[in-house]
């Protein structure tokens, strides 16, 4: 690991794409939060980078004008704000052109921690670090932060990370997952391994299955450009849905140590049981959304919005059933499912604990399985399924949930999943972010599905925007006698 003395006081936190979407809606406003509560150096600056040829000024003007609306109101205050504003500055290049990179240099500190964030398209990645050595930029001090999705699939993936690893020790690159600096993400590792109670049912016999769900009520947007060369599988599934899916069903780790938790992360994907054409067929569904309403709404299809070519196939839904070669998780069903202009939007992991194997109130007592809830967004909670009996006589059963309000479990301030990754940048905490290993694992288990569906020429099934998908990914669970948890 580094051991170079750190100056605190002369930090840059460097951002690729400082005039876009991610960096105004996320970044600054993160920074801002990070700012607000004292956690930035004295000496930390964050120096925008972006082909608009504008002055500092006028970059300060474009932030100003973009980023306090997105800005909790309760901690948005002029003066603060205007103390942040002072961090900043701004360069105008073409991050092509190597010699552009020395107007970098003249702004940066000679020395110090420097934060690089390529908030950029994946193919630019090698360029920016490539220039940034080549002016001197990258030293034992140096990291570098890689945006999601790496590469388009497992070839583009390794010549990504091998050309970014000529410049970057693997210990100073941050591959970021947003959803890993989610509160309760981490917290479920605090409630798999900190807690005697769920250890000993956290495998097969005891739990039935696993339900992971990340959906949206937007559609593709502004994002459409990128979105049609990606598709769900692999903006969604290969990243996101596979770290949660990870998190869920790792084994313990010796230590919270950066290496140890990534280690047993990597033995999952390593276990995920490959598809066959067979598989693919009978346990993937594809869907792409067409004209509805979304929140009351009335919208276009996909293949309506702007930027889609004519005739689209990429997917903008997902369902997916998994199964993970080991002891603990034999013949458990992981059911994954995301997609776009869905009806509601909502990311959450249920865990459907397995069937009483007598039970003593009869097959009419309408009894309902244990479910754990994880909610991930819009609310942050934890609840617990159970069955009790009704008041009066007779043994009449009714489910009840014992609720986790995490919004509310402590009257601490609750970061926002990119302000905590981005001071765990700065502090030099890998544990949330993915190791090289363990994003081509990833790419090993997701390709041949991409590469099936090509060869089955799976189109995507049609499903109306505010709808829960295509009625296909129901019929995947019915299989299994399961339904989706807002089926239930």
């Amino acid at each position: 690991m580094n051991t170079t003395p750190l100056d605190n006081s002369a930090q840059d936190i460097v951002i690729f794409g400082g005039a876009g979407d991610l960096a105004f809606r996320k970044l600054l406003p993160a920074l801002y939060m990070a700012h607000l509560h004292d956690k930035l150096a004295h000496g930390t600056r964050i120096v925008g980078v972006g082909r608009q040829p504008w002055s500092r000024e006028e970059y300060l003007r474009f932030v100003d004008s973009h980023s306090p609306a997105l800005i909790d109101k309760e901690a948005f205050n002029p003066n603060d704000w205007q103390s942040f504003l002072a961090r900043l500055s701004y360069v105008s290049l073409d991050v092509t052109q190597r010699d552009d990179y020395a107007k970098l240099k003249a702004v940066c500190n000679s020395k110090g921690l420097r934060v690089f964030y390529l908030a950029t398209a994946p193919n630019l990645f090698t360029q920016i670090c490539a220039h940034l050595a080549s002016a001197g930029l990258v030293d034992a001090q140096a990291r570098v932060v890689l945006e999601k999705p790496l590469g388009t699939d497992l070839a583009s993936a390794r010549a990504i990370n091998q050309e970014v690893a000529r410049y970057f020790n693997e210990h100073q690159i941050y591959r970021i997952d947003h959803y890993l600096g989610k509160e309760t993400v981490q917290n479920l590792m605090v409630l798999r391994f900190g807690n005697a109670i769920f250890e000993p049912m956290w495998r097969a016999p005891y739990i039935k299955s696993v339900q992971i769900t990340v959906s949206e009520t937007v559609g593709v947007g502004s994002r459409a450009g990128f979105y049609d060369g990606a598709g769900a599988m692999r903006d969604m599934v290969q990243n996101h849905l596979l770290q949660l899916l990870c998190i869920v069903a790792m084994e313990p780790p010796i230590s919270l140590n950066a290496d140890d938790v990534r280690d047993e992360k990597l033995k999952v994907l390593r276990s995920l049981r490959k598809m066959d054409l067979a598989d693919i067929k009978r346990d993937t569904v594809r869907g792409q959304y067409t004209a509805g309403a979304s929140e009351g709404v009335a919208v276009s299809g996909y293949q309506e919005e702007s930027n889609v070519p004519p005739h689209s196939t990429t997917e903008t839904f997902v369902a997916l059933r998994a199964h993970i070669n080991n002891a603990r998780w034999a013949n458990v069903p992981f059911f994954l499912r995301t997609g776009k202009r869905m009806q509601k939007r909502q990311s959450e992991i249920i865990i459907e604990f397995a069937d009483q194997p007598f039970s003593i109130f009869g097959t009419t007592a309408n009894q309902e399985p244990n479910r754990l809830i994880i909610s991930l967004q819009p609310e942050e909670s934890i609840q617990l399924g159970l069955m009790v009996k009704e008041p009066g006589s007779g043994m009449t059963l009714h489910p009840v949930k014992l609720g986790l309000d995490l919004q509310h479990s402590s009257n601490k301030r609750r970061a926002e999943a990119y302000e905590r990754l981005l001071m765990d940048v700065i502090k030099g905490r890998l544990t949330h972010f993915m190791r090289r290993d363990e994003l081509e694992a990833a790419w090993m288990w997701v390709e041949p599905i991409l590469d099936g569906w090509k060869a089955l020429d799976d189109k995507p099934r049609p499903y109306s925007a505010g709808s829960w998908g295509p009625a296909a990914s129901s019929a995947l669970m019915a299989r299994e006698n399961l339904c989706w948890f807002e089926e239930a």
